[in-house]
C-alpha cells in the first residue's frame, strides 16, 4: 500500500507559477512510476505528467508542455510539478498517482495507477 498526500495548490493569477507536491509512505517509493492528473468541474479526469521511477523519462500532455515539468525526489519520496505560465483552463483539481506497473514507462492511461491521493485545487483567475 502507498499513501499519497498533494500539496501547493492555491488561488493565483493567470501567468502565476505553482509548484505542487505530492509526498508519499509506505513501499518503496522509487518502485513507482509517478503521475499527475487534474479535473476540472463538469470535465473527465484529465492526464497532465508522468515521470519514471528513476526520473530518466517524463510525458507530457499536450495542453501543458512547456509550461509544466515533473520532477521526483527518491531520497524524499516525493514528486513535483511545477507549474508556469498558468491559465484559467489549468483550473481544477490536481491528483498525483503511483504506478505499479514493471514495464511500459510513465503512462498517460489512469487505469494504469494503482494508488491515489486526495488532490489539491488549483485556482487560475484571469
Amino acid at each position: 500500500q502507498v499513501q499519497l498526500v498533494e500539496s501547493g495548490g492555491g488561488l493565483v493569477q493567470a501567468g502565476d507559477s505553482l509548484r505542487l507536491s505530492c509526498a508519499t509512505s509506505g513501499r518503496t517509493f522509487s518502485n513507482y512510476d509517478m503521475g499527475w492528473f487534474r479535473q476540472a468541474p463538469g470535465k473527465v479526469q484529465q492526464f497532465v505528467a508522468a515521470i519514471s521511477r528513476a526520473g530518466r523519462a517524463t510525458a507530457y500532455a499536450d495542453s501543458v508542455k512547456g509550461r509544466f515539468t515533473i520532477s521526483r525526489d527518491n531520497a524524499k519520496n516525493t514528486v513535483y510539478l511545477q507549474m508556469n505560465s498558468l491559465k484559467p483552463d489549468d483550473t481544477a483539481i490536481y491528483y498525483c498517482a503511483a504506478d505499479a506497473r514493471a514495464y511500459g514507462g510513465p503512462s498517460e492511461d489512469k487505469y494504469d495507477y494503482n494508488y491515489w491521493g486526495q488532490g489539491t485545487q488549483v485556482t487560475v483567475s484571469s
